[in-house]
């Protein structure tokens, strides 16, 4: 069973804590039952991989490693800066995720 998250895949999120603080990026992938998500150029690690058909060469990988959602805050799609969502329903009757504050609609 997996939980409502705050966060969405192709959302852009602002890092709110360690290494990549006050980083921006677009998330990649959300992983529930593990309550992370891959966000883009955010948490970059080192892989060290054999010759493969994806990569021919080998070597030396960097790629996003997953952040906890608890570290993570939409962007308000109006004012630019993190926000917090809340749930509500639209003029159609449709529960939709919701800017704190703007109260701008997030897509």
């Amino acid at each position: 069973m997996s939980t409502k998250l705050h966060i969405k895949k192709g959302d852009t999120v602002f890092v709110n804590t360690g290494e990549d603080k006050g980083r921006t990026g677009r998330v990649l992938e959300v992983r529930p039952a593990e309550k992370r998500a891959i966000v883009e150029g955010v948490n970059l690690i080192k892989k060290h991989t054999k010759p493969s058909a994806r990569h021919p060469q080998g070597g030396i990988i960097e790629q996003e490693a997953p952040v906890h959602i608890s570290n993570l805050q939409v962007v308000d799609p109006v004012k630019g800066g993190p926000t917090r969502i809340g749930r509500r329903l639209n003029d159609k009757g449709k529960l939709v995720r919701y800017a704190k504050k703007s109260g701008e609609e997030i897509k």
